[in-house]
């Protein structure tokens, strides 16, 4: 019990690092999910496989940066540049609105900040210390990302080897059964991103084709990050939502509302439709447990636990049905 004790508190003081590794980890089994397939078709050898996938990423990003960067940087700028329109667009139909006039009521009617302004002026050493630790902070994050980056090439390169070390953790009868549910973990993981991947893809041509349609500006930016925030559950749709109706206020109030039924409507089809289908070969979670888990990780690590919760989900429940059900409780879910 001491062990188990220490073990967690070890855990929980190492929990930062233990993520990035994990997140390492799921980069490492894409990598060796691409490099298995090259295997299985053309033969090639897994270490070459992984170095031949981390190639073709780098020269499909190459080359949709060499095709696409001008005209992106440029909807990046417009976006940018759109912001004072778009905030303007909102201002002027909560003038012209009933809600809209009573929070402007309410606002006028606010204290004067003009006392709280010099206060805040007087803690300028303050701002700049903060902003300080704010570059540091990034800095450490950007290091942090390519030590990530480099584990994941290690792991993918030499998945057997930790493998067996992880193995060799266990109690020696109890071995063959952790190599089965590490192979599980892996596996499961692999579907997983293979089936968000084509989620997000189907979303993004959706929001793409629905943007395009109703004439927005931005379409092809506002349909990216809905494809890429959709990995998110729950919080990134909502947010990429939001985005794309805050811009289309450029255009006026009607259109707005119809930016916010096509991310309704795609949202819809995405959760009757498509990942229905997805799930027929890939992971399949309880909706429930999904939120549960994006609120317990989240509010423990904050936004790196709500990128990871899924996949954490994902490798509790093989530890959850393997280990506690079947070999303590003696029983057996449906798969």
């Amino acid at each position: 019990m001491a062990v188990l004790t220490v073990l967690l508190a070890a855990s929980w003081f190492w929990a930062d690092v233990l993520l990035l590794v994990f997140a390492a980890v799921l980069i490492a089994v894409a990598l060796r999910a691409g490099a298995g397939m090259l295997h299985r078709w053309l033969g090639l050898n897994v270490k070459i496989g992984v170095i031949v996938v981390i190639l073709a990423v780098i020269g499909a990003l190459a080359a949709v940066g060499r095709v696409a960067g001008q005209a992106v940087a440029e909807q990046f700028a417009e976006l940018a540049a759109s912001v004072p329109e778009a905030w303007a667009g909102v201002n002027d139909w909560l003038s012209s609105s009933e809600i809209g006039t009573s929070l402007q009521e309410q606002i006028e009617d606010a204290p004067d900040m003009t006392d709280r302004a010099a206060e805040m002026a007087q803690r300028l050493p303050d701002l700049f210390q903060t902003l300080s630790g704010a570059v540091n902070a990034t800095v450490g994050s950007v290091f942090s990302i390519f030590l990530m980056l480099i584990l994941a090439l290690y792991i993918a390169m030499e998945a057997e080897r930790y493998r067996q070390g992880t193995i060799m953790l266990v109690p020696l009868r109890h071995r063959d059964r952790a190599g089965n549910i590490l192979d599980e973990m892996g596996r499961n993981l692999a579907l997983w991103m293979g089936g968000q991947a084509l989620d997000m893809l189907a979303v993004a041509i959706l929001a793409g084709l629905g943007l395009w349609m109703l004439g927005v500006p931005l379409a092809f930016i506002l349909a990216l990050i809905a494809g890429l925030t959709n990995i998110i559950p729950i919080v990134g749709p909502f947010l990429s939502g939001t985005i794309a109706v805050l811009f289309s206020f450029t255009q006026g109030f009607e259109l707005a509302v119809q930016v916010a039924i096509l991310f309704i409507v795609i949202q819809l089809i995405d959760g009757e439709i498509i990942l229905p289908m997805i799930q027929r070969f890939a992971v399949s979670l309880p909706p429930a447990l999904t939120v549960v888990g994006i609120m317990a990780f989240g509010g423990l690590f904050g936004l790196v636990g709500i990128l990871l919760a899924t996949p954490l989900l994902v490798i509790l429940i093989v530890l959850v049905r393997r280990v506690y059900v079947e070999d303590v409780l003696g029983d057996r879910l449906p798969d």
